[in-house]
C-alpha cells in the first residue's frame, strides 16, 4: 500500500475540500482512459490521482468572479 501524506497535499492545494475535489475529477479522467502522469505500483484511480498532485503533475485554478 502507498502512503501519500494528506497533510503535504492539503498544503499544496489549499484546503481538503479542494483537494477532495480535485482529486476526484482526476480519478474520474483516469478512470475513463486518460493515461496517468506518473508511474506507480498501484492501480487505483484515486491513489494515482493523489500522487500527481504530490508531484505537481495535477493542479487546479479558481474561477474569478
Amino acid at each position: 500500500m502507498i502512503y501519500i501524506p494528506i497533510e503535504e497535499l492539503t498544503k499544496k492545494i489549499g484546503s481538503i475540500y479542494k483537494l477532495v475535489n480535485v482529486a476526484s475529477r482526476r480519478a474520474a479522467e483516469l478512470n475513463a482512459g486518460i493515461l496517468p502522469l506518473v508511474q506507480i505500483e498501484s492501480k487505483k484511480a484515486a491513489t494515482i490521482a493523489l500522487e500527481e498532485i504530490r508531484q505537481d503533475r495535477v493542479s487546479y485554478k479558481s474561477k474569478e468572479k
